[in-house]
């Protein structure tokens, strides 16, 4: 599948390293860039440090993430409207109903 990363943002999604890929288990982070590539959409990626699972690992590394979406997991979109989608599920909902 190609990817429609772009220099010129639209829509930035904010991932961890996975960015559009999403292995066996479904990551959330690429299953969110997934979608979005299959509806067409041009993006930009901003991978953030730290890991989910190990909350240490984040400290004062996702500040942008905290003050875009009030937490800091990720992924979250940023619309070019300056609205926040957070989480796999909606970014996949928003992919879908915006397709096209």
């Amino acid at each position: 599948m190609a990817r429609a990363y772009t220099s010129v943002i639209a829509l930035l999604l904010y991932t961890c390293g996975q960015r559009d890929r999403y292995g066996a288990l479904g990551h959330p982070c690429g299953r969110a860039g997934a979608a979005l590539l299959k509806a067409g959409k041009s993006f930009d990626v901003e991978v953030v440090d730290g890991y989910r699972l190990l909350p240490w690992t984040r400290k004062g590394k996702r500040a942008t993430v905290r003050e875009l979406s009030g937490q800091e997991n990720v992924p979250i979109l940023v619309l070019d409207d300056g609205s926040v989608i957070t989480g796999s599920g909606e970014i996949v909902r928003w992919s879908k109903a915006s397709a096209g």
